[in-house]
């Protein structure tokens, strides 16, 4: 990180939080109107935009206000597409320049990281208006019916979704009607299914607190920055590909300080990610519902379960559970909507979404290919290895160790960056785990993807509702892996999963 830019950003961040605080204690929806809410959180989020960024800032303001004419201009029909082009147009634009203009290599806390998030929400909410106010309710997925938006958003309504506070600078993403939700003050009232089976708001439960979720979260960023300070400094990932390590280190030190290595590179976005989250819930913003047991979960807008990261026995597993809202956002602009290579067009979104880094796009097609090798050696060995127990904990410890090796390996580009030290590290390695990956494509039987499946399942029923208004079996059939972001206990497990099965 640059050391100033660095500085900022916390600066900034811990500002955030104190503004969270004081937004939920005197601005709370209960004392104020939701026009005040919405002006405040915007002027707090581009002041400190414009503190950690400068006149930079303004770059967020053009291409939010730029989206909302599009969306006004061209309609509802193709306001998604036109929206999508614009605003990755545009953030390529800017990344092109920063990086090849300005300052290669510095990319941790620059202006378009926040750019990114703004990306993310103006190409959802295109899609989700387009959704809620075009197309035909048995077209959507379940999900997509819960996070359609029915009316156009105001600019102020729009600008506050894209520039408050809470997430300008470093997000995470959150749906439109989520966000409207809190804001107005409506994320307590608790529903429950009628007689005829539709939700009817019964009650409003009293408002959780969301200070032991805020201190728990404060503790592992405080544990992160630690970790980040004084240990990461100390095992560098460059070292992967010192010509003398290379040459003398045996190949299980070469596996064992790739692991760990890129371990010790996660923790700064454990801090960013859980500060972000952090401030969100002292605002109010993030809160699911109660658990079994009647605890309250501010997990809503949550971007990694860290826990489930670190002992991933699968490479679905690890990506289901890292940047969750990006990965989430990835599904529903893009996986959901297209027919052809759902896989590889969402990776390369994913690398041109990053930024224009070379070592972004050889990770996220390494990514590609691990991805389909993983899910094919899955899909025709797992099933061998459910039981009896002992033989499932020596799978998972076996598959744990592979996966993090992959990971390992894939990600390697991504913090080099640059195309040099990428493929020298690759070739240090005999580009071994892509020439295995490839055989476990050609030689291993590829089988039909859920998601076909389901898509499959869900023409035939759109089909049959049209000679059958009285069938209404059409939403529980249609893409049984897509997740509700409303539900209570299924969606954090099963969120994304198509995308990365």
């Amino acid at each position: 990180m640059v050391p100033g830019h660095a500085v900022n950003f916390v600066v900034c961040q811990l500002f955030a939080l104190l503004a969270a605080i004081w937004f939920r204690t005197y601005l709370h929806s209960s004392k104020t109107s939701s026009f005040i809410r919405h002006v405040v959180a915007t002027l707090l989020g581009l002041y400190l935009a414009l503190f950690c960024f400068g006149w930079y800032a303004l770059h967020f303001l053009v291409q939010s206000g730029i989206s909302y004419c599009i969306m006004i201009i061209i309609g509802v029909e193709n306001m998604h597409n036109y929206c999508f082009v614009f605003a990755l147009g545009y953030l390529t634009v800017c990344q092109v320049t920063r990086v090849y203009i300005f300052d290669y290599g510095q990319y941790s806390a620059d202006f378009s990281g926040p750019m990114m998030i703004i990306t993310q929400k103006i190409t959802s909410l295109a899609c989700e208006i387009h959704d809620g106010m075009f197309r035909k309710d048995e077209e959507l997925t379940s999900s997509q019916r819960d996070l359609a938006v029915r009316r156009m958003p105001s600019l102020l309504e729009y600008l506050s979704y894209n520039c408050n506070f809470m997430g300008i600078l470093a997000g995470p993403l959150c749906s439109y009607k989520d966000y409207i939700t809190f804001i107005e003050g409506r994320s307590y009232h608790i529903t429950q299914s009628g007689e005829n089976g539709k939700e009817e708001t019964q009650y409003e439960k009293t408002e959780p607190s969301p200070n032991t979720a805020v201190v728990q979260k404060l503790l592992v960023c405080g544990l992160s920055l630690l970790f980040h300070l004084t240990i990461c400094t100390t095992l560098p990932v460059e070292y992967n590909i010192d010509e003398h390590f290379q040459a003398t280190a045996s190949w299980p030190t070469k596996i064992i300080y790739l692991y760990i290595s890129l371990l010790a590179a996660r923790p700064k976005y454990y801090f960013a990610w859980t500060l972000a989250d952090a401030i969100n819930n002292a605002a109010g913003f993030g809160f699911r519902g109660y658990d079994e047991n009647g605890a309250a979960r501010w997990d809503l807008i949550s971007n990694l379960r860290i826990q489930q990261i670190e002992m991933s026995t699968s490479f679905k597993m690890f990506l289901d559970n890292w940047n969750i809202q990006t990965a989430l956002w990835l599904k529903r602009v893009c996986y959901e909507r297209t027919s052809f290579s759902p896989t590889i067009q969402t990776f390369i979104l994913s690398a041109i979404w990053h930024g224009v880094y070379p070592g972004y796009y050889l990770t996220f097609l390494t990514g590609v290919l691990m991805t389909l090798a993983a899910r094919a050696m899955r899909n025709n060995f797992r099933h061998y290895f459910v039981e009896p127990s002992q033989l499932k904990l020596f799978y998972d410890v076996i598959t744990w160790i592979v996966t993090q090796v992959a990971i390992s390996y894939t990600v390697v580009p991504f913090v080099l960056l640059s195309v040099k030290p990428s493929l020298t590290f690759y070739s240090s390695w005999y580009y071994c785990l892509h020439i295995l990956g490839i055989l476990v494509l050609l030689l291993l039987p590829v089988k039909k993807t859920q998601r076909r499946k389901n898509t499959h399942e869900n023409i035939q029923l759109s089909q049959s509702k049209k000679f059958d208004e009285g069938e209404n079996s059409l939403g529980r059939n249609s893409f049984s892996t897509t997740n509700n972001v409303c539900n209570q206990n299924q969606e954090i497990a099963s969120r994304h999963s198509s995308l990365k099965q």
